[in-house]
């Protein structure tokens, strides 16, 4: 198989919440695989270190401010990010954030902040994204989800509403835009340890409960990533489009396991 299928050499990329974590680690992906990039936080200074890295790996790299949950800020970038790098193929809806709470001490703000930041800011930065790609015949969405898209645990009622939301919304956006040349995936990690669950990897009793419920016998790491978003961003993806792509070392067979019966006595 050609490596130019996976080629991104020539390509502008989006990636939005590329301050720390997963985000980076995508964008750098992208990067490595021959993109050029934008990179967007709410606060523009957090990016300047990283852009540096982006740059070192010899390639272009434009640091923007962008709140997701502000419409106006969201068009501004847009803009921005057009007038500086013209058309854009690839698309990263990574920004997001959690709230982790029993259902019942959720409060109206919890909610709002989660579901307007998740699901409401990514669907109206494709959206004005989108419309370049679709001017020009061509373009790779890939929506960042979570096995919380297809799965439900508790504690997580605001986030796993706003990641299932993603994966239908990605089918909606497939549907509307396929056939513009524009595919629409959604890249869904399983248990990774990122910022925002951190706390629980603190604990080695839940450590060993998750490790093992998954097949692999161990939680992501960011590396785990890098073939799915290449793959969801090239051209080796162009007749895959409405997908929602788990990368959870196999919990999503059901994370349970028949254990053996004792032998019985005679």
């Amino acid at each position: 198989m050609s490596d130019a299928l996976f080629d991104l050499t020539g390509q502008v990329a989006l990636v939005t919440g590329t301050s720390r974590g997963l985000g980076q680690h995508l964008a750098r992906a992208l990067a490595k695989a021959g993109a050029d990039l934008i990179l967007t936080s709410r606060k523009r200074e957090s990016l300047h270190e990283f852009e540096s890295e982006i740059r070192s790996l010899g390639r272009r790299a434009v640091s923007l401010e962008l709140d997701v949950r502000d419409h106006s800020s969201i068009q501004r970038m847009a803009e921005a990010a057009q007038s500086a790098c013209g058309q854009i193929q690839i698309l990263v809806n990574n920004a997001g954030c959690n709230v982790r709470k029993p259902a019942l001490d959720v409060t109206w703000d919890d909610w709002n902040l989660v579901l307007d930041t998740n699901l409401r800011g990514s669907f109206f930065v494709a959206q004005a994204i989108a419309r370049g790609m679709i001017d020009h015949g061509y373009g790779r969405i890939v929506n960042i989800g979570s096995v919380t898209s297809v799965f439900g645990y508790a504690g997580l009622a605001p986030y796993g509403a706003s990641r299932g939301g993603i994966r239908q919304l990605t089918m909606s956006l497939a549907d509307d835009w396929g056939a513009h040349g524009v595919t629409v995936n959604c890249l869904a990690p399983g248990w990774f340890r990122t910022d925002q669950n951190k706390v629980l990897y603190e604990n080695p009793e839940w450590v060993d409960y998750l490790v093992d419920r998954i097949p692999i016998k161990r939680p992501g790491q960011p590396r785990d990533l890098d073939g799915a978003i290449v793959f969801l961003a090239s051209e080796a993806s162009r007749y895959v489009t409405g997908q929602t792509l788990l990368v959870d070392g196999g919990i999503s067979t059901g994370s349970m396991r028949a254990t053996v019966a004792p032998k019985q006595q005679p």
